[in-house]
């Protein structure tokens, strides 16, 4: 069983070739390497929702050209990307959604391979769950990609602790890789359970999820971790974290971020790189002002004073009893 690196920042690359075009993912590619960052984290269904052909790939394929760009690149950097959620019918998702069978995890994987420009991948998750498909099919697929070595190690994104360990256990039955890996929506402020969030697909990472890690060999990479800008502009904060337990916790952000002369963003991802789960935070960036404030976090330990701020409101501030204490709105 291969085991994960301990957490660091991983660059999210959804937004390459979209939103962010060629050239300033080749700048925003370098200075990250430059600052010491190793992981690249991708998907094949990104961007399809902003792409004009209304399919993805086109950040794996900003990677590969990247790689082609810069010979000997691939070996100084470690790349993760996920198959299972593009649709292959323009237009149509979740409808035309691949999924996870057999043969459609080793084509969508086949293409990833082909745009990123790489023999194999570091890091193979299953993006979403695929319950109209047998687990065992699901185990037995990701574990032939690694015993071919074109995958190094595996992981399961946005899937149920249960379903997790039920494809760990099977996979150890069969005699493959298991998954090593879970990627969860995780950050300081927390929604309130059972509050429909907009991001369709996203799983939260539950205190139960955050247990089930520390209690197995599991890597927790975490995305979704600076909220979508909501810590510099409380405006974009969605609806489920618009309870009084999010106000204590920026109250302690604040407090923390006046004491060690840092930004709220700052303190988010060095309170995550410290907890117990050593999580992998992803983060997205579109200047080379953000991608510096979040490696800056990396220099910036939480001492037992500042932690002990931030985690005294997270012990006596139960976000299930939150959305008792006012309105939804009180942030807006």
């Amino acid at each position: 069983m291969t085991v994960l690196d301990p957490g660091d920042i991983a660059l999210g690359t959804m937004y390459f070739g979209t939103r962010i075009d060629q050239a300033r993912a080749f700048e925003l590619l370098d200075r990250f390497v430059l600052r010491g960052g190793r992981w690249l984290d991708t998907a094949n269904n990104y961007a399809f929702w902003l792409d004009p052909s209304g399919l993805g790939g086109a950040s794996e394929s900003v990677i590969g050209s990247w790689l082609r760009a810069n010979p000997g690149m691939r070996d100084q950097i470690r790349i993760s990307t996920k198959v299972g959620a593009a649709p292959t019918v323009p237009g149509d998702w979740p409808g035309s959604m691949e999924g996870l069978r057999a043969t459609a995890v080793r084509t969508a994987f086949e293409g990833s391979l082909e745009r990123l420009g790489t023999d194999h991948v570091d890091l193979l998750w299953a993006h979403v769950e695929d319950r109209e498909v047998d687990l065992e099919e699901q185990v037995s697929v990701f574990g032939s990609l690694a015993a071919e070595g074109v995958a190094t190690r595996l992981g399961a994104s946005n899937h149920a602790g249960w379903r997790v360990e039920r494809a760990r256990s099977m996979a150890l039955t069969l005699g493959v890789e298991p998954f090593t890996a879970v990627q969860l929506r995780h950050s300081y402020l927390q929604p309130l359970p059972f509050v429909p969030l907009p991001d369709r697909g996203h799983v939260v990472a539950t205190p139960e999820a955050l247990d089930h890690v520390l209690s197995t060999d599991l890597r927790l990479w975490v995305y979704n971790v600076l909220l979508g800008g909501a810590y510099t502009d409380k405006t974009r904060l969605q609806d489920a974290y618009r309870h009084p337990s999010s106000e204590r916790r920026l109250a302690a952000l604040d407090r923390v971020a006046a004491m060690l002369g840092a930004t709220r963003n700052q303190v988010v991802l060095s309170w995550l790189l410290g907890s117990p789960q050593s999580p992998t935070p992803i983060v997205g960036v579109s200047t080379l002002e953000q991608l510096d404030e979040v490696m800056d976090a990396r220099e910036l330990p939480l001492d037992e004073l500042a932690r002990g701020i931030l985690e005294e409101v997270v012990e006596n501030d139960d976000v299930h009893d939150a959305g008792s204490g006012g309105s939804l709105g009180a942030l807006s």
